[in-house]
């Protein structure tokens, strides 16, 4: 069976973080026997420099776009499309191609300025590096940029922020096409968090707390081996040994969201993998992640993934493993 092809783009100063990043999470995604899931291939237009003083020779050429399954852009800083808004027209060419045959296409950064010189984000949101904000929308006005997001899923065509966003939007991708056991199995092989929401903020005032064990991360912990139970705002400020008013200041420092919303992305994650990887009812997984009830479920993981938790396990179950 033919493996989902990753075409990475590497064009000129291309971002070596972003070319790593998206190498090292598809490759990192595997089924329960440690297979690949992704066959990942680096492709160019010949050898490129990039931004950290060393030459990238793809193996592939721009050929590899015309039967990838999912082609994905690494930023660009100091590239064409970033100081004039130009593209070279091979490069253009194959990803007007590729869009229009239905591939999937991604872009981490300032991977977003290919995209947008190309057309294919015209009208449509998209996302990159907030400290961008002044050059690559004034060259692209007819995209719809949001510069507070982590990333943006706009169905076919899928863009982020910069640095660390890239790695959340590839997992998400990953959960999208596997589901969560898969996903977080890539994370845990790249030692990175498993899931941050799209629409976070891209920066947060304190990103990691001050000193291990600090601030709101011991809670965090507690609540999650607590999922199950009816932790409150209060429960969560009293464990933390704060004020409410005090705990829920810290918690969106360290997290860029609010503790409820916070728990509540914890419990349908939760639900999610109960889904995939159990044959309990609905009314039990609603019970086991925090939810309460099949209709609280099913009311959340619509407004979260769009599908019913019927719909989401025949996609994502995860088939029992025969024992001889």
């Amino acid at each position: 069976m033919r493996k989902h092809v990753v075409a990475i783009l590497v064009l000129e100063h291309v971002v070596p973080f972003d070319l790593g990043t998206a190498t090292q999470i598809f490759r990192a995604a595997r089924d329960a026997g440690e297979q690949r899931l992704y066959d990942v291939r680096v492709c160019g237009p010949g050898p490129v420099r990039s931004t950290s003083g060393f030459t990238v020779v793809p193996d592939h050429g721009l050929e590899e776009l015309a039967t990838a399954d999912t082609i994905v852009v690494p930023g660009v800083d100091g590239g064409s499309t970033v100081t004039d808004g130009t593209l070279r027209p091979d490069v253009r060419a194959a990803l007007l191609d590729a869009a229009e045959r239905g591939a999937r296409i991604v872009s981490i950064c300032t991977g977003a300025s290919v995209l947008a010189a190309a057309g294919l984000l015209d009208g449509r949101p998209a996302a990159t590096h907030w400290a961008w904000a002044d050059c690559i929308p004034a060259l692209y006005p007819q995209v719809k940029w949001n510069l507070d997001v982590l990333f943006v899923d706009d169905g076919s065509i899928l863009t982020s922020a910069g640095v660390g966003a890239g790695i959340d939007l590839c997992l998400h991708i990953v959960r999208s096409d596997h589901g969560a056991e898969v996903a977080n199995r890539a994370a845990r092989r790249c030692v990175v968090p498993p899931f941050r929401e799209g629409g976070q903020a891209q920066y947060i005032e304190r990103p990691v707390p001050h000193s291990a064990g600090s601030g709101t991360e011991p809670t965090r912990a507690w609540t999650l081996d607590r999922l199950a139970e009816p932790v409150s705002l209060e429960d969560m400020a009293a464990h933390a040994r704060m004020s409410v008013r005090t705990f829920t200041r810290r918690f969106r420092e360290e997290t860029g969201m609010s503790p409820r919303q916070w728990l509540l992305r914890q419990r349908v994650t939760h639900a999610q993998l109960l889904l995939e990887s159990t044959d309990l009812g609905v009314d039990t997984v609603a019970r086991r992640s925090g939810l309460g009830s099949a209709t609280a479920l099913r009311q959340h993981l619509q407004a979260t993934i769009g599908v019913a938790p019927s719909a989401y396990r025949k996609t994502f179950r995860q088939p029992l493993q025969s024992v001889s």
